[in-house]
Parts: structure tokens; C-alpha cells; sequence
């Protein structure tokens, strides 16, 4: 809702958001006077005409300028799985629904290197154990359940960045945080 009288030069400013997130400066821009020059300066800084009206003034233009989005659609995202796997399906969806942009990665195709592993880990504040997929084939083929406890950090590690299947997906990386696996209610602090 606009309030304020509109006198000619004039501009009202304000700022609010809509219900997905997105946050607009909205300005409405008297153009009465032939003020032309000041409605091509506000075009060339970003507004955009929305609607026009008239009042006892003469005509003016609303504009709008978009200055930023929720979280997730100001960056790009990594976002690591492996296609097959259900969660990773539904993960994927919830992103998609939502508009949220990333970069995929396929988990069996380009393994975590130990570097990244190591950097996701202390980000994500996790223990090491919550990296390890413990419902996979092979965390069970290997008896990882008995093993891991008797190998150091290290071991971990460079077990982790030796099969992609051995880690725990999906993995969502983003600036300032790292969330494994997928449950909506984290994700939906993007």
C-alpha cells in the first residue's frame, strides 16, 4: 500500500518484501514536468515500472527494484548426491520446489577429495561418524561398525575420500554451512 501525496519530482521510498521472501525498494516517481530524465535515471539504476497512475498531480510511475532474495537464492549452492539414492530425490525436489540454485555433483562420479572432507567436517560441526553412510553397502562390506572406532582421524578421512558411496548424501554446501543428509526442517533455514 502506497502512501504519501505525489507531488511533481518527487519520489517515495520504501522498502518490503512479498511472501516468498523477496525484498523490493519500491519508489513512486511523479513524472509530470516532463520528467522523463528522472525516470530513465531510475530505470538505469535497476527500477523497473510496475504500474502507472494518475492523481490530481497528473501522472506518475511506480517502480520497483529488486534488492535481494531470501538466503538461498543469493548464492549458489553445492549440493553432492547420488542420483539413485531416494533422499537424495526428495532433497533435490525440495530444492527445485523452491527455486533455490546449485550446483550438482554426483557423488560416485567425483568422490570428496580428503581437503574438501576435511573443510565440510569442521564447518558442519559434526562428528567425523555423521560423514560415514552406515546403511550403505559398503560400510558393511568393509564392517566400518567395528572398525571406525579403532581408526584415527586421519584413516577416516582418507577411507572417506577413497568411495564416494562411503559418505553420507546428500551433502548441501553453502557459504557458512554444511548440512548431511536430508530433513526439511534444516533445510528450511536457508
Amino acid at each position: 500500500m502506497w502512501i504519501g501525496a505525489f507531488t511533481p519530482f518527487s519520489g517515495i521510498c520504501c522498502s518490503c518484501s512479498d511472501k516468498t521472501g523477496k525484498v523490493f525498494e519500491k519508489i513512486a516517481l511523479g513524472v509530470n514536468c516532463d520528467n522523463t530524465a528522472a525516470l530513465s535515471l531510475y530505470q538505469q539504476l535497476g527500477f523497473s515500472v510496475y504500474d502507472t497512475a494518475e492523481d490530481d498531480y497528473g501522472k506518475f510511475y511506480r517502480m520497483e527494484k529488486k534488492l535481494r532474495t531470501n538466503r538461498s537464492e543469493e548464492r549458489k549452492m553445492l549440493f553432492v548426491c547420488y542420483p539413485k539414492c531416494t533422499t537424495c530425490q526428495k532433497a533435490q525436489k525440495w530444492l527445485d520446489d523452491r527455486g533455490v540454485r546449485y550446483d550438482l555433483r554426483d557423488i560416485r562420479e567425483e568422490n570428496p577429495t580428503e581437503a574438501e572432507l576435511r573443510d565440510w567436517h569442521l564447518r558442519s560441526g559434526l562428528p567425523l561418524k555423521r560423514f560415514f553412510n552406515t546403511s550403505g553397502l559398503q560400510y558393511k562390506a568393509l564392517d566400518l561398525k567395528d572398525r571406525l572406532p579403532q581408526m584415527s582421524e586421519d584413516e577416516q578421512f582418507k577411507l572417506l575420500a577413497s568411495d564416494g558411496m562411503l559418505v553420507k548424501r546428500p551433502l548441501l554446501i553453502g557459504d557458512g554451512f554444511v548440512i548431511v543428509g536430508f530433513k526439511e526442517s534444516e533445510y528450511e533455514d536457508l
